[in-house]
């Protein structure tokens, strides 16, 4: 059997650059090599020598964290290519990249989700009294509350504000990870996420993970230098696990997912569930997320990525 040719596309133009070319060394590491010959092709900017290598191989496995792989961008350049790929479509990735507008898009299917405030650079720089739109803002959403990119990770320009004083250095550091900022309401509870994938022939819901970190939040340090406490299965109710498994196979159906997708909440008094975000390019480090879930749930990291590429062969 030929085997088949696989670029892992990696890097992108966030800041969370780095962090993709350690996802995609995971996914390197998992792939059957007995099926696949694959290749990391970083890219950055419009590297149109890294777009003509991409053309060479019959599938792209998309793990960049932010643009151009998390948005729709190379979604869009593959789709002309005519090269099959391992995420969601244009359109579901240019929704979910924008936690604002994911997120009251999936409200108004009765998902709960956070108060909060978005702002744009350009009419932020024209505000006559910047401190006085962050006092207004802070007095609808209350304190303590996040201040972040609406546009890129988590990981970088986010802030837990705690007092009013704060809220305007936050929201200028945000804006340097892209021109939208999202003021989040804080949601006091247990914080949890759950991977899910589909194919033509199955779908699987992975065990959830809970995450504890001494940190304000999960940072940068709780993601990457070990500050943080992942307990796979998550300690919570099987009705909760339950539910929450089958609220992200929902949301999985409602932006139009592809591959893999990693759902994180809130879970608050009384087990609600509330989301925080969606992700679909998650991390494939590992000791990421879904490896780990993917274990927890004894399967073979190596057959889920065969079912999502050959899933692509298959339609």
């Amino acid at each position: 059997m030929n085997k088949r040719k696989i670029a892992i596309v990696a890097g992108g133009d966030s800041s969370e650059h780095d962090v993709s070319l350690r996802s995609a060394a995971g996914i390197l590491s998992f792939l059957d090599k007995d099926r696949y010959d694959a290749d990391i092709i970083e890219l950055k900017g419009a590297d149109k020598q890294a777009l003509d290598k991409i053309t060479r191989y019959d599938f792209a496995y998309i793990t960049i964290h932010g643009t151009p792989g998390e948005n729709g961008l190379l979604q869009g350049y593959l789709e002309m290519m005519h090269i099959p790929y391992s995420c969601c479509n244009v359109l579901a990735a240019a929704l979910t990249f924008n936690k604002y507008a994911c997120n009251h898009y999936l409200q108004d299917f009765g998902i709960r989700i956070s108060k909060s405030v978005l702002l744009r650079k350009r009419e932020w720089a024209k505000e006559d009294n910047q401190a006085h739109r962050a006092e207004e803002i802070i007095a609808e959403i209350g304190l303590p509350c996040f201040i972040k990119s609406n546009v890129g990770g988590s990981s970088f320009g986010c802030t837990k504000v705690k007092t009013l004083e704060q809220a305007v250095p936050a929201i200028e550091r945000a804006f340097e990870e892209g021109d939208e900022v999202i003021c989040e309401a804080f949601m006091k509870g247990t914080e949890i996420t759950c991977g899910v994938y589909k194919t033509r022939d199955k779908e699987v819901a992975f065990p959830i993970t809970e995450v504890v970190t001494s940190n304000e939040f999960f940072d940068y340090n709780a993601k990457y230098n070990g500050e943080v406490q992942e307990i796979t299965p998550a300690r919570i109710p099987d009705e909760v696990r339950d539910r929450v498994q089958a609220l992200t196979k929902r949301i999985y159906d409602i932006v139009g997912a592809q591959g893999i997708i990693r759902v994180d909440y809130i879970l608050t008094d009384n087990w609600q569930i509330n989301l925080l975000e969606v992700n679909t390019t998650p991390g494939m480090t590992a000791t990421s997320f879904i490896p780990q879930q993917v274990r927890a749930a004894g399967l073979d990291i190596k057959d889920v990525l065969t079912d999502i590429i050959e899933n692509k062969f298959a339609e």
